[in-house]
């Protein structure tokens, strides 16, 4: 059973928690971009150094229906840099720069028919969606990819409320969808949601840009080998930071943030207010305060955060990202009518019985999973760049193995079979790993407990191990893979089999 109380900072394991004994033992390794990227005016605006840009136009959302709601991903333009610079040439979602946020409420189905009007081949992966397996969405394993100019209907219910993500992944061609600007949200709505005032989604990336607004290059074995593609260019739900959003005075706020960058990894602060998770992945937790109002913010990780806004007109919250010197992600603005009425204290959002109450580890099939590859670091030279001289496409590998479409899987196990993950970094660099279809509970090191919250995406600091722990309870083949996807494109990932 867990050992730990999230309110009472009783902290995760070091490997790829969110608590306070974590936190700041990992604070250094979090940022997969080590040294910022981030132009110096760029930089000094997210610092707070300059005048805040409009608040980018809300997400639009896509509600679900009897009939299959059709988006079209292809060929858009969005304005990344200030004129004189050109208009970014991206892909979108229906043509607008804005992220897709698709909301449906728990049990209701959601349906929606894709048109590849890109020229290369796309799938749409619901990540963090316990979902049937050919629903997944992953090109060349659990579905054929979407050829250019064809679509295909995705129909799904999810069984949990939470905050998911929708990213791009075809196998071997993942990361020029993500990198040219393919992403959103699907937020399913609790029963019984909490009372608030409002509601906000806010997915960061980022963008490789050249100095006239053209995106740079995709493909390159460099990027792939060590800490990925990372951007030069920050945005929230689709337009640069800092997002400036107005909210009323004494307002009670969800938060629903999500990384859906190619590579970046930071943490995320929070000043102005008390900030408390109530979502980890997706998952309902017991509230806790983030240990000095920060969270890791890997690739594909998800917070559902709530927070009072203060009383004071102009009062401000801010959500920064520990990049470079600071970079502001978005500022909440306290302005309007005040909201005068009393609410109890934040209070979790609920419990997920659908996941079981404790993994019982007695009779768990135990795998082990080695993670190689990658570029290498000169001991002897510790400012030199990583470097590189294998094959561009098979650059990573588990248990000595490339991932590509028709392995086959590593391992199989029937049905409601608990399962516990060895899984060791022998890479130099932190891996952002992802678990398809299941959620998982992160153990402590001697198996006598586990963190207070369910995932289905971590952090593996290089030369460390992590032991997860699942209940295998949904057939179909399903991927284990990195979030960075220039790592999953060049093989850093692999299967099992649930019968």
């Amino acid at each position: 059973m867990p050992s730990s109380d999230p309110k009472n900072g009783r902290p995760p394991s070091e490997t790829g928690g969110l608590s306070r004994r974590s936190l700041i033992a990992r604070a250094a390794a979090l940022g997969l971009a080590g040294p910022a990227l981030i132009p110096r005016a760029e930089a000094q605006t997210g610092a707070g150094k300059a005048a805040p840009k409009p608040a980018p136009a809300p997400a639009k959302p896509l509600e679900s229906s009897a009939e299959p709601r059709l988006i079209v991903a292809g060929p858009g333009t969005n304005r990344l840099k200030p004129e004189p610079a050109a208009e970014t040439p991206v892909w979108t979602f229906d043509g607008t720069a804005s992220l897709p946020v698709i909301r449906a409420k728990l049990g209701e189905t959601v349906r929606l028919r894709v048109e590849n009007k890109t020229d290369k081949p796309l799938s749409l992966h619901w990540h963090g969606v316990r979902n049937q397996n050919a629903m997944d969405g992953v090109g060349g394993v659990t579905q054929p990819p979407i050829a250019p100019g064809a679509d295909f209907t995705y129909a799904f219910v999810p069984p949990d409320a939470g905050t998911f993500l929708i990213r791009p992944l075809v196998v071997g061609g993942s990361s020029e969808p993500s990198g040219r600007g393919l992403a959103g949200a699907l937020i399913v709505e609790e029963t019984a949601p909490p009372s608030l005032d409002q509601d906000l989604a806010l997915l960061m990336q980022d963008w490789r840009l050249e100095e006239t607004g053209a995106l740079m290059p995709f493909g390159q074995a460099a990027f792939a080998a060590a800490s990925g593609r990372l951007g030069n260019l920050v945005t929230i739900n689709g337009k640069p930071v800092p997002a400036a959003i107005e909210v009323r005075p004494g307002s009670r706020i969800r938060l629903r943030l999500g990384n859906v960058c190619n590579a970046r990894g930071t943490r995320i602060r929070f000043e102005g207010a008390k900030v408390y998770v109530v979502a980890v992945d997706g998952q309902p937790t017991d509230t806790f305060e983030p240990l000095r109002a920060t969270l890791p913010f890997p690739p594909g990780t998800r917070y559902d955060l709530m927070l009072d806004m203060p009383a004071e007109a102009g009062a401000s919250v801010t959500v920064n990202a520990l990049i470079g010197n600071g970079l502001v992600l978005a500022t909440l603005t306290a302005k309007g009518q005040p909201v005068t009425e009393k609410r109890p204290p934040i209070a979790p959002v609920g419990v997920n019985k659908l996941l079981p109450a404790e993994v019982k580890l007695q009779n768990a099939i135990r795998r082990d999973i080695a993670i190689t590859g990658g570029a290498k670091l000169d001991k002897d030279k510790p400012n030199a760049e990583p470097a590189y001289t294998g094959d561009p496409n098979r650059v990573w590998a588990i248990n000595g193995i490339t991932g590509a479409s028709g392995v086959a899987p590593s391992f199989t196990v029937k049905r409601g079979q608990v399962v516990v993950l060895a899984i060791r970094n022998d890479t130099a660099f932190p891996q952002a790993l992802h678990l398809h279809g299941h959620a998982f509970r992160l153990l402590h090191p001697l198996d006598d407990g586990w963190e207070p919250y369910w995932l289905d995406t971590f952090q593996l600091l290089e030369g460390r191990t992590a032991r997860i722990a699942f209940k295998a309870d949904n057939p179909g083949r399903w991927v284990i893979g990195s979030t960075v996807l220039e790592r999953f494109d060049t093989g850093l990932w692999t299967s099992f089999e649930v019968t």
